[in-house]
């Protein structure tokens, strides 16, 4: 196992267990939830086999939903975010994307912004409207949506900017 296998694996690990030991225990004003493992999805490396991509997706929300008891909401939201990624990914990063040269530590910052926006409001959206699962209740869901949105927007911009590594 390569230096590179070993740190996205260790990353994986301390997501989810950030997640289900703290921070499924945050529910500020009740709308207020941050879901930081979305992280590990937004900066996985793009060059590497889309299928793996997938399942290791898929992994990440089915533990969370065990822990969580959440009944797969979270493996749904994590799978449909890593299947239109390319798709974000193209919008944002342009050619430096189709030339498979991302590296999101060296990307504009406006950039990252936008694709991290992106990115968490649709993941948020599912989440909670497959949770919720009733359109009578969509301002709910809108609520959610844009409130843990914003949380977990600063979070894992924080979380970038404190573990990037200056090179």
């Amino acid at each position: 196992m390569n230096n590179t296998a070993i740190s996205f694996s260790v990353q994986f690990i301390v997501l989810m267990l950030a997640q289900v030991l703290v921070l499924n225990h945050i529910n500020f004003l009740g709308h207020i939830n941050p879901y930081l493992y979305v992280l590990f999805i937004l900066l996985f490396p793009i060059n590497n086999n889309r299928l793996v991509f997938l399942l290791i997706s898929f992994a990440l929300g089915l533990g969370i939903d065990i822990f969580s008891d959440s009944g797969g909401v979270h493996a749904a939201a994590a799978l449909s975010i890593a299947f239109i990624r390319p798709v974000v990914l193209k919008f944002c990063f342009g050619s430096v994307y189709e030339h498979q040269t991302i590296k999101f530590k060296n990307v504009d910052f406006g950039a990252k912004v936008i694709y991290f926006i992106i990115l968490i409001v649709i993941h948020h959206f599912i989440l909670f409207a497959l949770e919720i699962f009733n359109l009578r209740d969509i301002i709910l869901v809108l609520q959610k949506t844009l409130f843990s949105s914003i949380f977990t927007i600063i979070l894992c911009l924080m979380a970038t900017i404190i573990f990037s590594r200056k090179t």
